[in-house]
């Protein structure tokens, strides 16, 4: 990684080059292809910010900054204890303790743009196994780590809880990846 000062003179960036090609994560703001420096500074959109909460998944927008440790193999976690979507048939509230666990590329997700995206989601009516992996492959997408877990622990509706896990492929090699530490649903027994 080589830092470079911005066109305006007033932050420092990180980016990767390739020769002369530029080849960090928001390439597409660079002035042209081979400048290798970005023409607007890092900031995420909604860090800092007052942000109103997205009406649906679609519209919002998720904030992907430089990650700090690009040559370290390690593992992220979001816990998301309290996420709530709506049952596409009733209309009634779902609710579920989601864990997502990713191991960054070249980007990481910014938190507080991932609270937004989710929090977007208490109106929308999805079944939990379209919450669940919607989430997830929007953020495999977007991000493109080098893998990607998440975990919908949905609590019981009509007497059954719904459990839902998506990951992007085998993990890789060397990762350590804790249990994601959410009980089994036990009832009253």
């Amino acid at each position: 990684m080589t830092k470079a000062r911005c066109l305006d003179g007033s932050r420092h960036i990180y980016y990767r080059t390739v020769g002369d090609i530029c080849h960090h994560p928001f390439a597409s703001r660079c002035e042209t292809a081979k400048c290798g420096i970005m023409t607007d500074p890092l900031k995420p959109k909604f860090l800092g910010a007052q942000s109103a909460l997205p009406q649906t998944p679609e519209e919002a927008q998720l904030d992907y900054v430089p990650n700090p440790r690009p040559s370290a193999l390690y593992l992220a976690r979001f816990a998301v204890p309290e996420f709530t979507s709506l049952c596409p048939v009733t209309a009634q509230p779902d609710f579920a303790h989601l864990v997502i666990d990713y191991a960054p590329n070249a980007t990481i997700v910014e938190s507080k743009s991932l609270k937004l995206f989710l929090g977007s989601y208490r109106n929308h009516a999805a079944f939990h196994e379209d919450c669940t992996v919607g989430i997830g492959q929007r953020l495999f997408s977007e991000m493109k780590p080098h893998w990607l877990r998440i975990g919908g622990y949905w609590y019981p509706r009509g007497g059954i809880p719904i459990d839902v896990f998506w990951q992007s492929g085998e993990p890789p090699k060397g990762l350590w990846i804790p249990d994601q530490g959410v009980q089994p649903y036990r009832g009253r027994g």
